[in-house]
């Protein structure tokens, strides 16, 4: 979403270069004002390949800024420019059923310039089960006029308008990329054939959701430029040697392993000795290996390497040349495929859509779900088409897979809608940017596995004139009821949550008295969730996430039965969610943003046994992972490997990174900011307890923190602005002169190794000092932000002239910064096992005595009632300077280090650990669960008709498999998997547990709960509890009470089996009578 913002237009003229032709186009730029310089450059070429012109204002006013606060999570997946060029892109979208409506909320969220949407048809209750946009007083109205206030509340800044009238070819003129969700093929080459010979070509996109069936077909002309085929950031590699050969050897250090691929193409720079290389001219990898490659070039001739040098990918643009929808339908070329079981199914699907097409242009209606006649006249003219196709027609048609087709090719089932409402939107996006690589150029899906295994009647499948008619015609009224009685707990409501409640409510999940939905989120909305989270609106923020998505569900759907809670499902809760809740469950949906929280409900599903539905999205990419119990294995079963961190030393030493430099700017803001006045805060609230904590623990970091309680208190203690400025001045100084003079200082340029190698060699990079300049904006730019934040800590006004470049220059110069001279004997860590720098205890309490004694003296010239007011990074506000210190830090230290700068856009990224992430992934992924969801409430399926999907929209690869089954394991004539968990009714003594586990073959030999031993074979004093209950000894040694909630005891039992071999049993719950 967009701020409310006046669009200025502008004709102007621009130069098509690769078509050598002028064309006129209407275009608005929005650009932010930190890229102006670089969008004046790139403003007339960036694009051009393609028609994506991008002038600015001919009026010379400044053109509107990117919010990047609103759009940020966006940002970081298409980056400035792409955001740019969907600024000035107008679409269209002609078929508002559930799939348009879908696109078009996607779209609208993106920020394209405007939206025209095209329908003549209107609303009937069949709309009602996959378009969010209408309700029942809709029937009857325009679906395009249906939709425009409820699209419009998204994102103001989009202009959205109705055609109701027969579109003509010429209306097409007007859009960059146009999309139709319900057009006959005639009207589709027509159209298509016009977009291809406009020039530029008009992007043209056809897709279709039919029941469990869909397809997408694109066309973006003859030749379409894609700028940046995935959206990754190009790989790079730091060098460790060079050969003169031919071809040359290139090594790199084993600090990261090299991502370059064969024939990719590399630059190179900072190479010393060789330095031919560092002409910027791109060369190719051949041989790509872990940590080096060979290069096309013969460097016999060239300087001998010494050291340094980093290699680059160069991303390069491709053309792709699209067939016009006329010649695909005959010679379709690679389909794109989703799922290798069923690698024979696309042809089948280019055929049976063909049909569907030839039904409704001779028939003027779909055929009708049961009705075999028209089963039977689809297949007919399927065979039909399938003969006419000569050397290319199939072997054979499966006639079953037609049926299923035929019955269900008048719904629109809203998570198929979903589903492909994500894949066009992010196609049109492709088309308006020459972002990502476009889907090239069918792609044909079907889930025919969520059908009941059960085989429906035809009467199971006839319309009940209720708002579920389109979902009935699929899956019957039998799972119709399954879905409105199902009790659902969903675990969170953000991104993903708002797409889920939509869905449900549209599904008619948990839409009856019988059946509840629980959702539970205890985050607050922000101004960066609207760009995504569709359910709210600006007027929102700071209200609770779970309560108001649960309103607007409801207006989606009144029938939802649902409940808002603002708890944190955790340890914590358990007497919220406790085990009449969770046994009451028919299946759990996580939409969360993080693995702790994930990894808690897969073991809470787990524990109840019930289905758990999951899901992801970073960016472009989404995966989905069907959890179900006794079928597949869980959640945590298989971890990602943790990502790596850089050793400590490195980040505060030797970073060879902006990544590393960004990590120390964001521990040191938490440090000074932070941390440090909430311990000056905790010594002031008890100055007494405090000195007796810090005696009695007398060591190097009870030392640490006394010195920088008092340093904050005593020398560093500000009571005016003045003094503020005179710290951040001097902070300048000790970060970024200081430290580097002591460090070249201890390790001069020269260094070796204890091994005689060079100490500054490669990944390292030797740094220089700055020399401070209240000319250098960069330079004032970080004082200011520093001394505001230290004003902010000890409650000091901030003046306005703070903000002056001038009056604020002015009072840094007066600052008298000291001569620093570099000290000997100074321990620098450079053990990269290092985990913490701190200072080598000298255990020594007199030191702790003295500070505490100081502290104390100090405490005392201080007002009554002082305090600080700690600041907790906050990365969303881009007026409170937090990303402004943060940047600066990391920026001035890129530059000692001569490592490339970044703005700070990039800077929040990195530091602000931002996710990337867009509504189109999103929308995808909820999509696929859905579809999984029918399997799960009508029971029966077989692990074979679970998917777990792995996608990525940029590319575009769409990768679904089976789920991974359980490990199970055996003993005698009993097997388990980790889903089983063995209850025993009976109020049991230790003797009567070790004698029944004794009767199945088990040896035990340890008896934990919680962290507690109850029974080891091992202690002799073990023998005096086995008389004793074990919910007795549980509370007598583990202090553990059976909670109210709970009535049953769970312990965790060690056992060997007769050859003393040990066996992993499941967790025992014993139940008191």
């Amino acid at each position: 979403m967009l701020p409310r913002k006046r669009f200025v237009e502008a004709e102007v003229e621009d130069e098509v270069a690769d078509a050598g032709l002028r064309k006129k186009t209407r275009s608005d730029c929005l650009i932010s004002s930190a890229s102006r310089a670089a969008a004046a450059e790139e403003g007339n070429h960036s694009g051009s390949a393609n028609g994506m012109d991008m002038e600015c204002d001919a009026n010379g006013s400044n053109p509107p800024e990117i919010d990047e606060d609103l759009h940020s999570r966006q940002l970081a997946v298409y980056g400035r420019e792409t955001m740019r060029r969907l600024f000035a892109s107008n679409v269209l979208i002609s078929g508002l059923n559930g799939l348009g409506a879908e696109i078009a909320k996607n779209l609208v969220l993106a920020g394209v310039k405007s939206v025209t949407l095209h329908d003549e048809g209107n609303v009937d209750m069949w709309d009602l089960s996959s378009n969010f946009f209408f309700s029942e007083g809709d029937v009857g109205e325009n679906r395009a006029l249906a939709c425009v206030q409820k699209l419009q509340e998204l994102n103001n800044a989009v202009i959205i308008s109705t055609l109701t009238e027969t579109l003509s070819k010429e209306h097409l003129s007007n859009f960059q990329a146009v999309v139709f969700t319900d057009i006959s093929l005639e009207k589709a080459i027509e159209y298509d054939d016009y977009c291809r010979s406009q020039l530029p070509p008009i992007a043209f996109i056809k897709s279709e959701v039919r029941g469990l069936f869909g397809s997408v077909f694109c066309d973006f002309g003859p030749d379409f430029t894609v700028f940046d085929v995935d959206g990754e950031e190009p790989h790079t590699g730091i060098i460790a040697s060079i050969s003169n050969d031919n071809p040359a050897l290139v090594s790199c250090v084993d600090d990261e392993r090299l991502e370059f691929q064969d024939g990719d193409l590399v630059v190179f720079s900072e190479v010393h000795g060789m330095t031919e290389l560092n002409d910027g001219k791109p060369r190719k990898v051949k041989n790509a290996r872990p940590y080096s490659f060979t290069l096309e070039e013969d460097t016999t001739q060239f300087g001998a390497y010494t050291k340094g040098g980093i290699v680059t990918q160069v991303k390069q643009p491709k053309v792709l040349q699209f067939k016009s929808l006329r010649d695909a339908l005959r010679d379709p070329g690679d389909f794109l495929l989703s799922d290798f079981s069923k690698f024979d199914r696309p042809p089948l699907l280019h055929l049976a859509f063909q049909a569907l097409d030839k039904f409704r242009h001779d028939l003027g209606r779909f055929p009708v779900a049961g009705s075999e006649d028209d089963v039977q006249k689809l297949i007919a003219l399927g065979v039909h088409i399938n003969e006419s196709l000569g050397d290319g027609k199939l072997e054979q048609i499966d006639k079953k897979l037609l049926h299923h087709f035929s019955h269900g090719s008048r719904a629109i089932l809203n998570p198929m809608a979903a589903m492909f409402g994500g894949i066009v939107g992010q196609e049109v996006v492709k088309a308006c940017s020459g972002k990502f690589h476009p889907l090239f150029q069918f792609f044909y899906f079907d889930s025919v596995e969520s059908l009941p295994t059960e085989p429906l009647e035809p009467s199971d499948l006839k319309p009940m004139n209720c708002r579920y008619d389109a979902q009935i015609s699929v899956f019957g009224s039998k799972l119709q009821k399954k879905l409105e009685e199902a009790k659902i707990f969903m675990v969170g409501s953000g991104a993903l949550g708002c797409e889920f409640l939509k869905n449900l409510a549209l599904m008619g999940v948990c839409c009856s008295q019988k059946g509840k939905l629980t959702i539970t989120d205890d985050d607050v909305i922000e101004k960066s969730n609207l760009s995504r989270q569709f359910l709210f609106r600006d007027w929102n923020i700071g209200q609770a996430k779970s309560t108001v998505a649960a309103s607007a569900a409801m207006a989606i759907n009144p029938a939802l039965h649902i409940e808002a809670l603002q708890n944190r499902a955790s340890p914590e809760t358990e007497n919220v969610f406790d085990d009449a809740f969770w046994e009451s469950l028919d299946a759990v949906i996580n939409a969360l943003d993080n693995v702790t929280a994930r990894m808690y409900i897969d073991s809470r599903c787990l524990y109840f046994q019930k289905p758990l539905l999951e899901s992801g999205t970073l960016g472009a990419k989404c995966n989905t992972q069907m959890v179900i119990p006794h079928l597949t294995e869980n959640y945590g079963a298989s971890r990602d490997p943790p990502e790596k961190q850089a050793p400590m030393c490195t980040v505060h030493s030797f970073p060879h990174n902006i990544d590393h430099c960004l990590t120390w700017a964001r521990s040191e803001f938490e440090g000074l900011l932070e941390k440090t006045p909430n311990e000056v805060n905790t010594f002031l609230s008890n100055p007494s307890a405090y000195a007796s904590a810090m005696k009695s623990a007398g060591d190097a970091q009870a030392r640490d923190l006394l010195e920088r309680v008092l340093e904050c208190l005593d020398r560093d203690r500000c009571e005016t602005f003045q003094d503020c400025i005179s710290w951040a001045r001097l902070k300048f100084e000790d970060y970024f002169s200081n430290r580097v003079k002591q460090l070249t200082f201890t390790f001069p340029e020269d260094s070796a190794t204890s091994t005689g190698a060079p100490f500054w060699s490669a990944p390292k990079r030797f740094p220089r000092p700055l020399q401070f300049s209240s000319s250098d904006p960069s330079h004032l730019h970080f004082v200011m932000a520093a001394a505001i934040l230290r004003a902010e800590t000890f409650g000091i006004p901030i003046p306005d002239w703070a903000k002056n470049p001038k009056k604020l220059a002015d009072a840094v110069d007066a600052v008298i910064v000291p001569d620093f001279l570099p000290k000997t004997g100074v321990k620098i860590v450079t053990d990269e096992k290092a985990t913490s720098l701190s200072a080598a205890s000298i255990d020594d309490a007199a030191v702790i005595n003295d500070l505490i004694a100081k502290l104390e003296e100090c405490a005392k010239k201080l007002p009554p009632g002082f305090r600080m007011n700690p600041i907790q990074f906050e990365k969303d506000d881009d007026t409170n300077y937090h990303m402004d210190f943060i940047a600066g830090l990391a920026n001035m230290r890129a530059r000692n280090y001569s490592i490339p700068e970044v703005d700070k856009l990039k800077a929040k990224f990195i530091a602000g650990r931002i996710i990337p992430a867009i509504a189109t992934s999103t929308a995808m992924a909820t999509g696929l669960v859905c579809l999984e969801l029918y399997k799960v409430l009508a029971g029966g399926h077989k692990l074979e008709d679970y998917r777990n999907t792995f996608a990525n929209l940029a590319l575009p690869l769409f990768s679904m498999a089976e789920p991974v089954p359980p490990k199970t394991i055996k003993h005698r004539d009993m097997s388990w998997t980790v889903w089983d968990r063995w209850i025993i009714k009976g109020d049991l003594t230790l003797r009567e547990l070790l004698r029944w586990l004794e009767d199945r073959g088990l040896n035990a030999y340890s008896i934990s709960c919680g962290t507690s031993l109850l029974y080891n074979s091992m202690f002799p004093r073990h023998k005096d509890r086995m008389d004793k209950k074990v919910v007795d000894v549980a509370k007598e040694v583990a202090k553990v009470e059976v909670p109210p909630y709970r009535r049953h005891l769970d312990v965790v039992v060690a056992c060997e089996d007769d050859e003393d071999n040990d066996i992993d049993i499941p967790l025992i719950s014993i139940y008191s009578p």
